[in-house]
């Protein structure tokens, strides 16, 4: 789908402030309500925009630990893949699931409350998951740059 520069400054105030009304988002992008609405609609409808969501800081609900976790899997079984991504989605405080290609096969993020929590998630649901050769765990220390938009 090509866009126009109309849809580029819809999509840049609509990132910055997505739970905006539409009259407002149309005022901020310089078009007309009704043009606002319809190209929003033929954006949504390219599936250029997959919805408005809610962002959590889970942080502020006391959630003080994130972990990302990289797993080789033993891929002598033709279901590992199926099944360790099918056990993982069982976990409630994994948040991210990402499958690569390389050395590493997929990576985790899993959220704590704190240190005592995140042993016990890791000894009692991430060890039991199935088909796993190698982990590595990456401590998230600090975040320097947390954006999903794009350059438009």
């Amino acid at each position: 789908m090509l866009i126009d520069d109309t849809d580029r400054r819809i999509l840049r105030h609509l990132m910055a402030e997505p739970g905006q009304a539409t009259a407002d988002l149309a005022r901020r992008a310089g078009v007309t309500a009704a043009t606002c609405w319809r190209r929003i609609e033929r954006l949504s409808a390219a599936g250029v925009l997959k919805g408005r969501h809610a962002v959590i800081d889970w942080r502020a609900l006391g959630w003080a630990v994130e972990v990302s976790l990289r797993f080789t899997l033993d891929k002598t079984e033709p279901q590992a893949f199926d099944e360790f991504q099918e056990a993982a989605r069982e976990v409630p405080e994994v948040i991210e699931i990402q499958t690569f290609l390389g050395r590493v096969d997929l990576r985790l993020n899993v959220i704590a409350r704190d240190m005592g929590h995140y042993q016990e998630i890791y000894r009692d649901r991430i060890l039991t998951l199935p088909h796993i050769a190698d982990i590595e765990a990456l401590m998230l220390v600090s975040t320097i740059k947390d954006s999903a938009g794009l350059p438009l």
